[in-house]
């Protein structure tokens, strides 16, 4: 209803929250932006590893360029054909050709040749030649001068598992393992994701049992009894439990990441252990309303807390924890954005002292393939903004695509 031009300036803020292709919230920002005369679009995470992060952003943005490229809707007006000669033409595609004997010949032998395309990180160059350096400014902090920020450091910590819980969590691997390569053979690729959730999360909830289900069959593939009692520390927990420990005796509070806090809940438990250790601990969870987050922890501050456990997903924007210098991920997850969001919620102008990240994984185990492929992405999305990644994930750094084919190709080795 609005004419073109009607607004002379359009502000975006926390612009890669509008990156998704069928949001309405993306939808309804591209609208604004075409009755705009200019847009700005304000963002810390200008993209998470993959060269289609951008796409829908600039079309919404950019839209006679992109459309000057060759990228626009097809006859049914879908954006997907674009986005993957986007994809192709400034990011990494992978290929993937595979044969197999084909068995329908009846007279005779064949091979059957079947090619599937998956996208990996990177973005090229003549990508951010083309579409990012001409319409942007990167501004970091640091740039203002005046010390205005503290140092800031990332660390990665290997935490190697007991004894009878690497064990157990070979046994499940193999199992697993064995299951996939049948299902993969079979072109049935529905156990991925189980497999890759049920790696994941084990070695950090198996102080409970596991049951392990063929999503569609509801057949029972694995079946693990808890490892550790409830009063018992894990590995993991006990490497938290010192870091805690330790910077309470420097009189820095901790900012503790958990990212099971639904069905695998793990945040009750670790309230628990650590408050058993003398620790004062609050849990942040979702029930806790997004406008009362702020005062809510605040009010725990006043109380006197030492340590806040919450899942990144709740105070990943918006929020500054300058209380809270220490920042420990007991998992990441494997979106980036929130990943980089949540690593610097308290690395914020006004911030006294120096940032400390810790990253915690299982030595050996599915959590460092996921932290490999975060690495990479977190890479990508640092040097498209001209900086050399410094992350404590860095030394992972490897060429990867998805966490869940890494994982199939890491367990079919086996």
């Amino acid at each position: 209803y609005l004419p073109d031009g009607y607004f002379d300036l359009l502000v975006v803020d926390e612009g890669h929250e509008y990156k998704n292709s069928g949001s309405a919230q993306g939808q309804a920002m591209g609208v604004l932006a075409a009755k705009a005369r200019k847009t700005v679009l304000l963002t810390g995470t200008l993209m998470g590893g993959y060269a289609d992060d951008l796409f829908y952003l600039l079309f919404r943005i950019l839209t006679c360029r992109m459309i000057e490229d060759g990228y626009r809707p097809n006859s049914r007006g879908s954006m997907a054909p674009a986005a993957m000669s986007f994809m192709r033409d400034h990011g990494v595609l992978k290929d993937i050709y595979s044969e197999r004997d084909n068995q329908s010949h009846k007279t005779a032998k064949g091979k059957k040749l079947s090619v599937r395309t998956v996208k990996a990180p990177g973005f090229g160059p003549k990508g951010i030649h083309r579409f990012v350096l001409p319409f942007t400014v990167f501004l970091k902090l640091k740039d203002i001068g005046g010390n205005i920020l503290p140092d800031y450091q990332e660390e990665l910590v290997d935490v190697p598992m007991a004894l009878d819980q690497g064990s157990a969590y070979q046994k499940l691997a193999g199992t697993l393992a064995v299951e996939l390569r049948q299902a993969l053979a079979r072109r049935d690729t529905t156990l991925l994701g189980v497999v890759l959730n049920v790696l994941l999360a084990w070695p950090d909830c198996c102080f409970r049992p596991e049951v392990v289900k063929h999503p569609r069959s509801k057949e029972t593939l694995a079946f693990v009894p808890s490892i550790f009692a409830d009063d018992e520390l894990m590995p993991k927990e006990k490497a938290l439990l010192d870091l805690c420990l330790s910077e309470k005796a420097k009189n820095r509070k901790v900012l503790a990441y958990s990212v099971y806090t639904g069905t695998r809940d793990t945040t009750s438990r670790l309230k628990r252990l650590l408050e058993q250790a003398g620790l004062k601990v609050a849990v942040l969870r979702a029930s806790v309303d997004t406008s009362r987050r702020e005062d809510w922890i605040l009010d725990q501050v006043d109380r006197g807390v030492d340590v806040l456990i919450t899942n990144p997903e709740l105070v990943k924007t918006g929020l500054d924890l300058l209380d809270f210098p220490t920042i420990a991920f007991m998992q990441t997850g494997y979106n980036v954005y929130t990943l980089q969001q949540a690593a610097r919620r308290s690395w914020r102008i006004g911030q006294k002292h120096p940032v400390r990240v810790v990253f915690f994984g299982y030595a050996q185990s599915s959590q460092i393939t996921c932290l490999q492929l975060m690495a990479k992405k977190i890479a990508v999305a640092q040097s498209t903004s001209g900086d050399v990644p410094e992350s404590g994930l860095d030394s992972l750094n490897q060429d990867g695509d998805s966490v869940e084919m890494a994982l199939a190709r890491q367990l079919i080795a086996v």
